[in-house]
Order: C-alpha cells, then sequence, then structure tokens
C-alpha cells in the first residue's frame, strides 16, 4: 500500500532493506545459531549512517523521528529480529539523552553515538520490577563527587557491548517511584560490571545481560535532567518507542509471510503447488491483511508521536500489542504453512517464530498494555462526562 513517504524515507527504507539483504541475510543463521553480536553488520550500519537517522541534525545525525526509525527497525527485522533489537535500542538508549540532556552532555555523546562509534542501551528492569517498572529497587545515593550507585538491573538489551548506559535508579527511596532518576554511565567506570549472557529461545544475535553495580561513583554531571522525574522520562520514552517494537513485529511478521508464499508455491502435493489449495489461500490471505493492518498502525502511531502530540500512550500501546500479537500469529502460520520444513532450522520461519514472541513481552507485556489502553479510555470518557 502507498503510506505517503517522503522521498528522504523512501530512501532511507529502501538503505535499510539493502543492507539487510546484502550483509545481514547471508549471516542470519549462523548469528542466531552462535549467538554471536553482529559488529560487523554494526558498522555497516554505520557507514550508512543508519545511526543517524534518530539523532538531531545540530548534534551531526539526520534529524529523523519515530517514523524513519521504524522504517529501519522493519527492513532489519523482515531478515532479522535480533539484529533489528540491536540496533533499535541505540535509539532507546539515547531519547532521554536527547529529549533531557543538558548541552554539554549532547555534545559529549551524541556525535559519536551517530556516527555509530558508540552503542547504547537503556536499563530500568529488575528481578523486582518487570512490567511493575515502578517496583525499581537500585540506588543512587548522593555522596561528594556524584552520585555512588550500587543495585543490578536485568535483561539489558546490547549490555556489555554498549559503550553508554541510561541507568534508572531511585535516588530518593523514601518516594518511591517519584525518587527514580536517570543517570548516564560509561562502560568501564569502576564497580560497573556485567554478568553472563543469557540464553535466549529468540533474537539471538542480540545481547542481554545483567548489569551489576557495586559501590559505583559516578559524576553528578551524569544526572539527565533533574532528580525525581526517571520513572516520568522512562514512561515518555516508552510511549515514543513502542512503535518501534511494532516496527519491529511487523517486519518479523512480513518476512515469514514472504517465506510462506515462497514455500506455497514451489511446494507440490496432490499433484499441484499448495498455494492452489483454497484452504492455503485463506491463511495466505489472512496473514497479508494481518500484516497490513498492523503496518497501517505502527506507522499511524509513529506520525502522532512526531507530531509533538503530549497524549500518545493509548496509540503507542494499541501499535505495539496489535503488531506483537499479528507477528505471532503470521510466524505461526507461517510454520505451518511450511509444514514439517518450517519446523526445521534449515528454514527461516522457525527462527521468525521464536523472534516474534518477545515482541509481545518486551517494553510492557501485552496484557499490560491493554490495562494502559483501557485506562486511557476511561479518562477520555471522564472528559466527556
Amino acid at each position: 500500500m502507498e503510506y505517503f513517504l517522503t522521498e528522504e524515507q523512501k530512501t532511507i527504507k529502501s538503505l535499510a532493506r539493502k543492507i539487510a539483504e546484502e550483509r545481514v541475510l547471508p549471516v542470519r543463521a549462523e548469528l542466531d545459531e552462535k549467538e554471536e553480536f553482529p559488529w560487523a553488520i554494526i558498522r555497516d550500519l554505520a557507514d550508512a549512517d543508519m545511526f543517524r537517522v534518530f539523532v538531531p541534525e545540530e548534534y551531526e545525525g539526520l534529524g529523523g523521528g519515530c517514523l524513519e526509525l521504524c522504517l529501519v527497525v522493519e527492513e532489519l527485522s523482515r531478515v532479522c529480529g535480533g539484529v533489528a533489537a540491536t540496533y533499535a535500542v541505540n535509539a532507546l538508549g539515547s531519547y532521554t539523552l536527547i529529549e533531557y540532556g543538558t548541552e554539554e552532555q549532547k555534545k559529549r555523546y551524541l556525535p559519536d553515538i551517530a556516527a555509530g562509534k558508540k552503542l547504547t542501551a537503556f536499563a530500568i528492569s529488575e528481578a523486582t520490577a518487570g512490567s511493575d517498572a515502578s517496583a525499581i529497587r537500585m540506588t543512587a545515593e548522593k555522596v561528594e563527587g556524584g552520585y555512588r550507585l550500587n543495585g543490578t538491573k536485568q535483561f539489558i538489551t546490547n549490555a556489555g557491548e554498549a559503550e553508554l548506559y541510561t541507568v534508572i535508579v531511585l535516588t530518593d527511596p523514601s518516594r518511591g517511584a517519584r525518587g527514580a532518576s536517570a543517570i548516564l554511565v560509561e562502560k568501564g567506570t569502576s564497580g560497573f560490571t556485567f554478568g553472563k549472557e543469557e540464553k535466549k529461545m529468540g533474537i539471538r544475535a542480540s545481547v542481554t545481560r545483567e548489569l551489576i553495580f557495586r559501590n559505583c561513583l559516578v559524576p553528578e554531571e551524569n544526572l539527565i535532567g533533574r532528580e525525581g522525574m526517571g520513572f516520568i522520562q522512562a514512561m515518555r520514552l516508552f510511549d515514543r518507542s513502542r512503535p518501534g517494537i511494532g516496527a519491529q513485529a511487523v517486519g518479523i511478521a512480513q518476512g515469514a509471510l514472504e517465506a510462506a508464499v515462497d514455500y506455497a508455491q514451489q511446494r507440490i502435493q496432490f499433484g499441484q503447488p499448495i498455494i492452489s489449495l483454497p484452504v492455503v489461500q485463506d491463511m495466505l490471505a489472512e496473514m497479508a491483511i494481518q500484516v497490513e493492518a498492523a503496518r497501517a498502525l505502527v506507522y499511524a502511531a509513529a506520525r502522532t508521536v512526531d507530531s509533538g502530540a503530549r497524549k500518545i500512550t493509548e496509540e503507542s500501546a494499541m501499535a505495539k500489542v496489535f503488531a506483537s500479537d499479528v507477528a505471532m500469529k503470521v510466524t505461526t502460520d507461517a510454520v505451518q504453512v511450511c509444514g514439517g520444513t518450517g519446523y526445521m532450522k534449515d528454514y527461516p520461519v522457525e527462527k521468525m517464530m521464536r523472534d516474534a514472541k518477545i515482541t509481545q513481552i518486551y517494553e510492557g507485556a501485552n496484557q499490560i498494555l491493554r490495562n494502559a489502553i483501557a485506562v486511557e479510555l476511561r479518562k477520555r470518557k471522564a472528559r466527556t462526562e
């Protein structure tokens, strides 16, 4: 369908697809099997200026918004959800800095992020804080010279590979979530180490590790914004970033649909390609309808984010929930269309099915986000009464 992309957006999308097909596709199975971080592809993306997409122009970026980022994430995900996750988290780890950082912080870090010289990560999840992000326990005690960090963060994408981490911590534990703040921590800071690499069902080309802080001292100027604003900053970040998860889901689903169609055209049963069978035609048609509907919703949500609208929780959550549910359904159906072949690791749809599952879980489990949508609906009803 025509989504009325600008020429620049079409160029970004086309270039991302070219990198995905020429650089990611030949190695995606190996990256998945070995759980290997895709450094060579990261360098290719940097050379193609893909990390500049989400960075403002004044800091050597291209000044793109949520939609431009979604276009890149979708095209990478069409080939490999793990590579796409690695790329997308650099935006996640940068947005709080872009939105709330000081001019000095931005000038110090953003040009290197735009050039792909420094990868980033965002850390809020803990053993006690998953869907309930307000339940964080990690502390940052104000001391002479800065903040002393103690605690751990769990399931952090890009951990150990990223050079810069935006960490949500409690600077005033007595106030709960209202005492949370965002602090930048550089890799190599004394007292900051990493746990083991997690073994995951999907997106295995991305790395997931624990962050461990033991009397880790960071300077006061690493605070992003004001003390006590960290939880609000994080929630606004997720409102902005969830269409990106939707784009990841759309890309995975699109890749699975294409693989299923290709297989159905080649597989002969009962003397004819199985795509000639009405039951297979119905499955493929429904898959295509769902993918296109998810893409339309994700693009619409991304454009809403880029419009500068203040209240975007509902739209953002809807895009993430619907697209991720579509990805899970479409990839499952793709495996079914491909039959026994689809269940084998030699064929890509089983990987896509594994990759799709995480999109229903991270950046807000779909069940929790449905609750958030319902809350917004109640607020809307109350405003009209």
